[in-house]
């Protein structure tokens, strides 16, 4: 068991890590976005998945359980939600990307 949540724990820094280097490499505000974003919801997968594991292991009640797996829940939810509204804002903002959009649907959705 110990060595699955050492696992766990491993892979969610790693994902961490790489969002960490994406937003510090990547060109614009929208491949930044994707990076953390999407890099940041897979580590947290796999933090709480520790944490659940880490939980089972020490026999913790049922409370503990519930608040891991709301967790999960908020941040798979809120996650890409939250992306979507920065992308937009910042598109309707005026700010390009670094090369030429090959699909622009904020702009069928501006009707320009």
């Amino acid at each position: 068991m110990r060595i699955a949540i050492d696992i766990l724990l491993a892979v969610g820094l790693f994902f961490h890590f790489i969002g960490v280097l994406g937003v510090l490499r990547l060109p614009d505000v929208f491949a930044r976005l994707q990076a953390s974003t999407c890099v940041a919801t897979m580590g947290t997968i796999c933090l709480v998945l520790s944490g659940v594991l880490y939980a089972v292991s020490q026999g913790s009640g049922v409370g503990t359980y519930v608040k891991l797996c709301l967790l999960l829940v908020l941040v798979l939810c809120t996650n890409p939600v939250s992306n979507h509204a920065l992308c937009k804002a910042a598109y309707q903002m005026g700010v390009k990307p670094a090369k030429e959009l090959v699909l622009d649907d904020y702009k069928e959705d501006e009707g320009k």
